[in-house]
């Protein structure tokens, strides 16, 4: 087999409809990319772990707790990460509340005249008194 027909043979093999395609650039870098924001965070869930870890380790001392009624103990360590996850839990409430407030209005839905904070539509475009007249 000469190297024409060698040749030949290879471009006919990344014409063939049966071979894999090749896969643009665009789409390897995107993918790359992905892959290295998959490892960022697996790393960052690993060093937030050790730092974690270390935390329990450093802070295992009893503390005095002064509430309004009473006192009580607990372990320094329980106490920062239950005010962690109480912050974390109002945090994610905040975020709901303000989404909830500024959400853009769906055009098809009118706005309650309580919702909109004025005089209902209806009341403007209606005969003088506000009320419709039925006959």
């Amino acid at each position: 087999m000469g190297i024409s027909a060698h040749w030949r043979v290879a471009s006919a093999r990344l014409e063939s409809p049966h071979s894999e395609p090749v896969e643009p650039r665009a789409e390897r870098l995107r993918r790359h990319g992905r892959r290295t924001g998959l490892y960022s965070l697996a790393f960052s869930l690993v060093a937030l772990l050790i730092v974690l870890v270390a935390l329990v380790v450093a802070n295992t001392r009893q503390v005095k707790l002064s509430w309004l009624v009473g006192t009580g103990y607990a372990s320094l360590v329980w106490i920062i990460l239950a005010s962690a996850v109480l912050g974390w839990l109002l945090g994610i409430a905040t975020s709901v509340a303000f989404r909830l407030r500024t959400r853009r209005r769906r055009p098809g839905r009118r706005a309650t005249p309580s919702e909109a904070g004025q005089t209902s539509p209806r009341a403007e475009t209606e005969p003088s008194g506000g009320e419709a007249e039925c006959r």
